[in-house]
């Protein structure tokens, strides 16, 4: 059946393509007039359908299990996590529970009351402000979790961190956690405008990194009188840090400073049973016998020679140079030596001697307090007392004096003078290894200050 069928179809299309062939101008007019017909016949057909508007409406109501359905709908929220808000603030001097909780977006009495009565807990606020506080709250502003972190003291390598964390029963818990900072690597630098606090408060740079370029630099450069505007400074920087947190800056690693055109640039290097000090990219030490000031970056009041005195107002011969400090700066000795004399000495009022080597002497006078004791033997830097007004004073300030072998010396020109403690040959291979990574370090630093102004 399908056989002959197929076969009739097959002599359809050859026959028709042998007309084709013959007469295709007859064959595609009339399939024109066609296709041409069947369009007018389907304009005129169209209206003829049923409007919509004229079709019967009928209402359907079919009762539904609602319960079912919203349950059905809504049961994919369950796994949905709840939403923890997280935010961060620094404590300030007047701040109480109430008001530090406000700004942290918190809302929960029962938090407050526990900042305020919990022993631990209250150690947040009793202690210096500007501590970085943490919280994580619900999204109803409750509190789920308090943290903090503060340094367990200035000089050391810990810190401790306060915890506050909700319970299961719906109060709350607090602990007191210790840890170690960590350091990282900071790079900064600047340019001089003004001066050099100025430049670095405009980098962002604290002012203990400050003090310690000032320390650097100080026996090439006179920062009170040498500084030219386009000065410019790079430096890398400890940064100690806590899960993160930078709670104080550590010892300047690396620092380049261009001064009026010359470059001055030094490198912390140490080494087990070697004292550490700054060296020159070259190996040459930065660090002299003699300190250029016996406190941490300050200002000259008074220098070397001829002046009027003070107190009896007469022209007189100052043999030592004034440093102008508040009461209680820290004093330290310039030098390697053994206290000599420590006590109380007319016109001095409370002063130390430090006897160095070749029968050099340092005097500090004026103390507020003596901080060493008569024989003991102190290092460069060291700690030996506090600036007061004592004895013939007409205010808070250090008197320095440097005598070599009995005869009053500018102690200024001394420590510009004094010759370069030498890198131990043996360490060299060791310094050339950390000079290059600080170095590159030091280039990309001057590239942030570059990208920057530009």
């Amino acid at each position: 059946m399908i056989r002959p069928l197929l076969l009739q179809l097959a002599r359809f299309a050859d026959a028709t393509s042998q007309s084709l062939a013959r007469h295709p101008r007859r064959i595609m007019g009339g399939l024109g007039v066609l296709l041409l017909g069947t369009g007018v016949t389907a304009f005129g057909i169209a209206p003829l359908a049923p409007d919509a508007a004229d079709l019967p409406v009928r209402q359907v109501v079919e009762a539904l299990d609602t319960p079912a359905l919203i349950q059905s709908n809504l049961a994919p929220l369950t796994d949905v996590q709840p939403l923890v808000l997280f935010r961060t603030e620094t404590t300030r001097r007047d701040d109480t529970a109430q008001s530090l909780l406000q700004r942290l977006g918190v809302v929960d009495p029962q938090a407050q009351a526990f900042l305020r009565s919990d022993p631990t807990a209250r150690q947040l606020l009793s202690g210096r402000a500007g501590r970085l506080v943490s919280v994580e709250t619900t999204d109803r502003q409750s509190l789920l979790r308090l943290t903090s972190r503060w340094l367990t003291s200035t000089e050391g390598n810990t810190f401790t961190r306060l915890v506050v964390e909700a319970t299961p029963s719906g109060g709350y818990a607090s602990r007191l956690e210790q840890g170690q900072l960590t350091a990282s690597a900071r790079l900064a630098s600047g340019v001089i405008r003004s001066s050099l606090f100025a430049a670095t408060d405009e980098a962002n740079i604290p002012d203990s990194v400050a003090v310690q370029l000032a320390e650097m630099f100080s026996s090439n450069i006179d920062f009170r009188r040498d500084l030219r505007q386009g000065d410019r400074f790079s430096v890398v920087f400890e940064s100690l840090e806590a899960d993160g947190e930078s709670l104080r800056t550590g010892r300047v690693l690396s620092a380049e400073f261009v001064n009026n055109g010359r470059t001055h640039a030094g490198v912390w290097f140490e080494e087990p049973g070697h004292k550490g000090g700054y060296y020159g990219f070259d190996g040459q030490s930065s660090r002299r016998y003699y300190l250029s000031s016996p406190l941490e970056f300050t200002r000259v009041s008074s220098g070397y020679g001829v002046r009027f005195h003070p107190i009896s107002g007469e022209r007189k011969a100052h043999l030592g140079v004034d440093y102008a400090a508040p009461t209680g700066t820290p004093v330290r000795t310039i030098g390697d030596g053994t206290v000599e004399f420590a006590g109380v000495q007319r016109g001095y009022g409370n002063v130390i001697y430090v006897r160095h080597r070749n029968n050099q002497t340092t005097v500090y006078a004026h103390l507020s307090r003596i901080g060493v004791r008569t024989g003991q033997r102190v290092s460069q830097g060291e700690f030996i007392g506090n600036v007061g007004s004592t004895g013939a004073s007409t205010g808070p300030h250090l008197h320095l004096e440097f005598r070599d072998n009995g005869v009053h010396m500018d102690p200024l020109e001394i420590a510009r003078q004094s010759e370069a403690i030498p890198l131990p040959a043996e360490l060299r291979r060791r310094f050339d290894a950390i000079a290059q990574l600080q170095r590159m370090q030091l280039d990309a630093a001057a590239t942030v200050q570059q990208a920057s102004a530009e």
